[in-house]
């Protein structure tokens, strides 16, 4: 590279770099402004509008950010429209300002008074989409630190602010489409006559502004407006470096000058109603820059401004207006403020915004500009995009821009395509058109359809006047369309006054009517669909909108986008973090709620219950428990639904004993315990390791039934201290309360069919059945929140007896269907293994595959007798002497996994690894190698919740340390009992003294145990 180039690239960067701060120091200084009592900030700030549609636009825009806070209070905000919607210049609005402050202050003294004036009156004819909010309010690439979406209007405040310091009075007027990017201590204002801000730009860019001519005593000498190069060249406008001073729309006007301006339209400081009409009226059409800075340039004379080209057309009375105008202005003398850097965006046309969004925003990323703001995409689309979202099963081409806008399954937009405020429902979309939305103010919708690089402003007789893929006239042409189907007979024939949009009912028809305009233009449209439609042109669908719509679009697409963009976080794996920022407010809004409701309706399961999850967690609050709950009862309902297929009421069955008893032992977790769990089972299938035990040499788990000769149901729960007599069906028919004592024998009656979910008669059952039943269940002799799974393997008892006390066959395997079901009924949402731990002798190695109806496969261990002798031996149950601590710990480990924390993804996977590391070592009498995986699984089960151990727990164990080979824990933890594995000749009773010498009679001891085989 040659040296020349290295210069220019580094003094690129080091501008951009400078360009950079400063942007970060206007956007500091002004939330200064908001928040600095004292801080210099502007008195007025002005913004003018075309027609009073456009400032109903503008004051809801303003009322917005001064609901949310985000304006400066002290300062007053002025919308005013051209007078009576006509358009009388930019120089007649600066005069209606004055008026306005004027009336305001009761004064037309402006002196200690800083005015920030944004002349937005515009049509936006060249760029449509922003006509009806106005072009000052179209969305800039910038996401700020409230997360809103920037606006122009927004980067102008931002920027301004600390102009507003660098001026003690005055008024500073800007053009509503040029953003100037500029470091505010640059300004540098005298407080006399005026002042026009510019910076160094190329010619050819130049040539397409304006363009100041600098004189030695630093003044503005001549202002020269869309010249040639050769003619700007001729003047001395350019210097060495092919560069000219632009006219960057900026000017300042002292309060002196002000004073004179005023005095165009007032008499002794006295507004005028009549000189106003004189001068501020759309024949007379006075120009900011064409007739209130020409005779402040030192080289003007009278007789050329006489011929300056003016913004109406060329008259007696502006003749007049000018000659007023040069005697107030001339004496004063404008000073040229260069600014070095410098840039300004100019957002003009269609294609200029396509290109800034889609390639010229790279060069602000140093502004923190991005392409895709507050927007919810694919990973792997290269589109723009504000405020939007593209359904991940949407095709969308290559530099297309989604503004405000939601394209959902089954759509396939074009390249180089903006859409705008419009919602796209498996539509195509060709290339190169805008396609935008508009609601009109009776409720029906109109979407406007034309080509990027179309100019709305040509008339059909110039060729210029380009329409989608040809030209209007050839859209004419191939359609027999006459002008006056288009245009009224005095109306300027332009696409911006052509009716070409059909009025709709509802968003969807407008986007097909306006994909059959784009039809018409290939020959394959529907022409008389179009005639028959009422319609509307560019022009009145402007005036015709509902701003307050375009701004409840924008909100209905800013919190769709967040919507999506959690959807698609789940969708990626990604966790809670990656979704932080996502929902902000206390609880879903309207639109967000009817989103959920139509997701969960299609969604799949595993999106569904994280959709909850997510949500519950983002909130963190009282509304988001209620989420949380959602997420959980999403689950039981959908395993539920999985097993009821297995459940059904048995009318035929009659009671067959008078009395029966089955007693199961507990069971105690070796390896993959948590993986039997739904949703993980569900979705990943489960590897679990366990063994069923006796406690104190007994079977603890005992149900007995016995036939009663009266007509009713009594359930006793020794164990419990709970009694209780039914002889009404409805009563025995609900068992999701989690108080009731009986919830467990009501959902084993119903889920084995002896009586139906919903409806009949019990006394009609039970004597069809023979007789009443009389159900006792207890766990006896084993604390509660022992860890050794009481809860389910009683549930598997009741089942299994009741089965067989009215003659139902069964194998094993319905048995363990039976009880998951029951388990989702109580909403307990327990997994499989307790169950199969309990329903069978042995150590067991148990599987599952993935899927909503779990179908648990049982290997028993084949170990030596030398192996499970060795096992018995070296196996010990130690109880802590305090119950499992009262935590949601199912909802915290579940939670964990939903919510995708690596840690608990990883300590899931691993653990069934260990189960059947376990396996293999236990089969090749390797007691020594089971015991360290033991422990291996312990130090994963830590990872999966650190709620498992604390303080006792880690206590216990270390003071075993040196006795034991392996510990883990029994059940979830955090309570209950501890298993391990004693080092080769350690005994159970060692072990009992070593306990017992640390903890005395705190209840901390050895438990009588044996593995069943």
């Amino acid at each position: 590279m040659r040296k020349k180039d290295i210069f220019e690239e580094n003094k690129e960067l080091q501008s951009s770099l400078f360009l950079a701060q400063s942007y970060q120091d206007a956007w500091a200084d002004y939330g200064r402004s908001l928040k600095k009592e004292r801080f210099a900030r502007w008195d007025y700030v002005v913004l003018t509008a075309s027609n009073e549609e456009q400032v109903e636009g503008f004051r809801e825009q303003i009322k917005l950010r001064n609901d949310e806070g985000f304006l400066p209070i002290q300062t007053k905000f002025l919308i005013l429209p051209d007078p009576e919607g006509k358009r009388v210049g930019s120089g007649g609005a600066t005069l209606n300002v004055l008026r306005a402050i004027a009336e305001e202050e009761n004064s037309g003294d402006f002196s200690e008074k800083r005015i920030l004036v944004i002349h937005s009156g515009g049509d936006s004819k060249r760029v449509p989409q922003y006509s009806a909010l106005g072009k000052l309010f179209s969305p800039v690439p910038h996401k700020l630190k409230d997360g809103r979406t920037s606006t122009l209007f927004d980067e102008f405040m931002a920027e301004m602010s600390g102009v507003a310091g660098r001026i003690r009075e005055g008024m500073v007027l800007l053009s509503g489409d040029v953003l100037l990017l500029f470091n505010s201590l640059q300004i540098d204002f005298p407080g006399r006559g005026a002042a026009a801000v510019s910076f160094k730009e190329n010619v050819e860019t130049g040539k397409n502004h304006g363009v100041f001519l600098m004189g030695e005593d630093g003044n503005v000498k001549k202002f020269l407006h869309k010249q040639t190069t050769e003619t700007l060249r001729k003047q001395g406008a350019v210097n060495q470096h092919d560069a000219v001073d632009i006219d960057t729309g900026m000017v300042i006007f002292s309060t002196e000058m002000l004073n004179s301006l005023y005095s165009i339209i007032s008499s002794d400081g006295i507004f005028d109603a009549e000189k106003y009409e004189t001068y501020v009226n759309e024949r007379v059409r006075l120009s900011l820059y064409g007739d209130f800075l020409y005779p402040l340039a030192s080289d003007s004379t009278l007789e050329a401004f006489y011929e300056e080209k003016p913004e109406g057309d060329f008259c007696q009375e502006l003749t007049e207006a000018r000659k007023v105008v040069w005697e107030l202005l001339r004496p004063y003398r404008m000073k040229l403020l260069r600014l070095s850097p410098a840039k300004f965006l100019h957002f003009g046309t269609t294609r200029e915004v396509l290109k800034l969004m889609t390639e010229d925003y790279k060069k602000y990323q140093l502004l923190g500009w991005e392409n895709q703001v507050n927007s919810s995409l694919k990973s792997s689309d290269k589109i723009a995009a504000l405020n939007s979202v593209c359904s991940v099963n949407a095709e969308c081409g290559e530099d297309c821009y989604l503004e405000v806008s939601y394209v959902h399954p089954g759509s396939k937009i074009g390249n180089r395509v903006i859409l705008s405020y419009i919602d796209i429902h498996g539509e195509t979309i060709p290339d190169e058109v805008v396609l935008h939305g508009l609601k009109q103010r009776d409720d029906q919708f109109v979407v406007r359809i034309y080509g990027i690089h179309d100019n709305p402003k040509a008339a059909i007789t110039e060729n210029g006047c380009s329409f989608l893929t040809g030209t209007l006239e050839e859209f004419m042409s191939k359609n027999n369309i006459r002008e006056e189907e288009l245009w009224d007979e005095e109306e300027v024939k332009t696409l911006w006054t052509a009716k070409l949009y059909p009025v709709c009912k509802n968003i969807s028809e407008a986007v097909k009517a306006a994909l059959n305009i784009y039809n018409l233009m290939n020959g394959t449209g529907d022409i008389e669909t179009w005639r028959q439609s009422e319609r509307t042109s560019l022009c009145s669908g402007f005036v015709q909108a509902s701003p307050k719509a375009l701004i409840d679009w924008q909100t209905r697409m800013h919190e769709l986008v967040k919507m999506d963009s959690l959807e698609k976080v789940i969708r990626e794996g990604g966790t809670l973090k990656d979704a932080e920022g996502l929902l902000q407010k206390s609880d879903l809004t309207k639109i967000q709620i009817e989103w959920l409701a139509r997701h969960i309706a299609r969604a799949e399961f595993g999106i569904n219950i994280r959709l909850f999850y997510y949500i519950g967690s983002l909130l963190n609050n009282i509304q988001g428990e209620k989420y949380i709950d959602a997420c959980f009862k999403e689950i039981g309902t959908h395993i539920l639904q999985g097993t009821l297929d297995t459940i059904q009421f048995h009318k035929e069955c009659k009671i067959q004993k008078e009395e029966h008893t089955v007693c199961l032992p507990l069971r105690v977790n070796w390896g993959g315990g948590w993986s039997d769990t739904p949703p993980y089972c569900n979705e990943n299938g489960g590897t679990v390791l366990n063994a069923a035990i006796s406690l104190n040499g007994d079977l603890p788990v005992k149900v007995t039934l016995r036939k009663l000769k009266e007509e009713k149901i009594v359930f006793d729960s020794r164990d419990m201290d709970t009694h209780g007599e039914f002889t009404e069906i409805k009563e025995l028919q609900n068992c999701s309360d989690p108080y009731d004592p009986f919830a467990l024998q009501k959902a084993a009656l119903l889920v084995c069919g002896i009586i139906p979910k919903k409806g009949n008669d019990l006394k009609e059952i039970l004597h069809r059945l023979g007789g009443g039943i009389f159900m006792s269940t207890e766990v006896v002799n084993v604390p509660k929140g022992s860890g050794l799974g009481t809860s389910s393997i009683l549930a598997g008892a009741c089942v299994k007896a009741l089965f067989d006390f009215v003659g139902i066959t069964y194998t094993q395997e319905d048995l363990y269907d039976h009880v998951l079901c029951m388990e989702q009924m109580m909403s307990t949402g327990g997994g499989w293994q307790d169950q199969v731990g309990g329903l069978s002798i042995g150590a067991k190695y148990i599987t599952a595959e993935a899927g909503m109806h779990q179908y648990p496969k049982v290997k028993e261990l084949e170990l030596s007798q030398e192996t499970k002798d060795e096992l018995n031996e070296r196996f010990a149950l130690i109880y802590t002497g305090q119950r499992r601590l009262a935590r949601n710990l199912l909802r915290d480990v579940v939670g964990r996994y939903i919510g995708n924390e690596p840690d608990a993804l990883f300590a899931l996977s691993e653990i069934q690894k260990v189960a059947a590391l376990m396996r293999f070592e236990l089969e090749r009498g390797n007691v020594d190698g089971f015991a360290e995986l033991l422990s291996r699984h312990w130090e994963l089960s830590k990872k999966l919740d650190n709620g498992s151990t604390n303080t006792c727990i880690d206590q216990i164990f270390a003071v075993i340390e040196d006795l034991t080979d392996g510990q883990m824990i029994c059940g979830a933890g955090g309570g209950g009992f501890l298993q391990v594995i004693l080092k080769n000749g350690v005994t159970k009773e060692q072990l009992h003294k070593r306990l017992n010498h640390v903890f005395q009679d705190s209840g901390v001891d050895v438990w009588e145990s044996k593995i069943l085989w």
